[in-house]
């Protein structure tokens, strides 16, 4: 179970995140496609919402910060400079750039006042639920329903792009209140394109915190299962496609999404004194423990699902070299659909996050398929990077699922979005 789709990104496999036909709350979950389909992310298109928040300035200098309609605050101009680049614009403090009004404004909150993200974010959400309801309320009898229906579509999905980048901002304030800088675009060196493109500074110490000590012991064997024996080797350079790199990152933070929601439940079971007794320090071979305690239903429901393929990594197939742990066991006493459930990402919008942080940060894959249905990867870019700067692409990856989860939780609880 460890690698959510990073053992099929290594050796060459792809993934995508499968939207099933018969969802009707926009949940997915994650499938193995083969060689047939590859992708970062889909497009979109933001329009502008006519309700969306404003910044002002009045004649003292002020900034005016419009939360909503009829709805602002004053912030004073702050004595101390927002970062810049060369150019003398704000750097960008993530890699993905926000497009809608919404977003813009919350990246330049996040840049100059992060402490009033919070405050802007219950602002807007309390707009979305008042525009949700009075959409709801026009549909009454005597009207025309599909006009209203039409209309109430259309601001349904502003709201909805809306509150993508609401998730994102949500996710980048969490990384800057932990003082962990997210990794910027990759992409070799102008002067020297076979440079290594991994120039940041190693934070995996902050990044280890950001975890419960029963987490972080899964998160190491995710690391072996996807670095082999080189996951102590910080220093040793290799070359790697962009396009695996960009899946190993995503499948990473689904399975930082996926560890979060299990680590949460673990943890709650754990101070009620609840925890089932298979969970225990020991343990033998992982596939022979999910065969025997739950039987052959819950061994096949996890291994079609893509955490199970890390075993194709390590050359004794799947659970060699996995270190036994109380929160593995406890994962493993899950049945199939519970397990199904766990590893199933709730919302569109976290979906599409992930796509578009990937594509980001990697660039946008050109993918050829073959006659014969293979990758041609004549035209993927390689890119080197240390051992020890794919260990910190793939920790920053696994907490940044970990915190979607946290931000999708918390916005859902002051505007219902998730349907499972």
């Amino acid at each position: 179970m460890e690698a959510a789709a990073a053992a099929a990104a290594v050796v060459g496999s792809s993934f995508r995140i499968h939207r099933p036909a018969t969802s009707v709350g926009g949940s997915v979950f994650l499938a193995a496609n083969g060689p047939h389909f590859v992708r970062f992310s889909i497009k979109y298109d933001f329009p502008t919402n006519k309700h969306c928040s404003l910044v002002s300035y009045g004649k003292s200098g002020h900034r005016r910060v419009g939360f909503g309609r009829g709805i602002s605050a004053i912030v004073r101009a702050s004595s101390s400079s927002p970062p810049s680049d060369s150019s003398g614009s704000l750097a960008p403090i993530a890699p993905l750039q926000f497009e809608s009004p919404i977003g813009q404004f919350l990246s330049q909150i996040l840049i100059t006042h992060p402490h009033l993200v919070p405050a802007a974010v219950e602002k807007q959400l309390e707009q979305f639920q008042t525009d949700r309801d009075a959409d709801k309320e026009k549909e009454e009898p005597g009207t025309d329903l599909v006009l209203y229906r039409r209309i109430a579509e259309v601001k349904a999905n502003e709201r909805r792009k809306a509150l993508e980048e609401i998730l994102y901002a949500l996710v980048v304030q969490k990384f800057m209140d932990a003082n962990v800088s997210l990794i910027p675009t990759i992409a070799p060196s102008s002067a020297d394109p076979s440079d290594r493109v991994d120039k940041w500074p190693s934070q995996d110490e902050k990044l280890k915190q950001l975890h419960s000590p029963e987490a972080y012991e899964m998160i190491q064997n995710h690391l072996a299962l996807i670095l082999g024996n080189r996951a102590a080797d910080s220093t040793t350079v290799a070359q790697i496609s962009k396009l695996r790199a960009g899946q190993v990152y995503a499948a990473s933070v689904m399975y930082g999404y996926f560890l979060k929601r299990v680590d949460q439940r673990f943890q709650l079971e754990k101070t009620m004194k609840i925890l089932p007794n298979v969970v225990d320090e020991g343990g033998s071979n992982v596939q022979q423990d999910m065969k025997s305690s739950r039987g052959e239903d819950a061994f096949q429901a996890v291994s079609s699902h893509p955490e199970a393929w890390a075993g194709s990594i390590s050359p004794g197939g799947f659970g060699h070299s996995i270190k036994s742990s109380r929160l593995r066991s406890y994962v493993m006493s899950f049945d199939g659909e519970t397990l199904q459930r766990h590893a199933t990402i709730r919302s569109k919008e976290a979906i599409s996050i992930i796509e578009k942080h990937t594509e980001a940060l990697f660039g946008r894959p050109e993918i050829v398929i073959t006659p014969q249905g293979t990758i041609d990867s004549s035209k993927d870019e390689l890119v080197k990077i240390s051992f020890g700067g794919l260990r910190r692409l793939v920790l920053e990856a696994v907490t940044f699922g970990s915190f979607l989860w946290d931000v999708e939780s918390y916005v859902d609880s002051r505007y219902h979005f998730v349907m499972n």
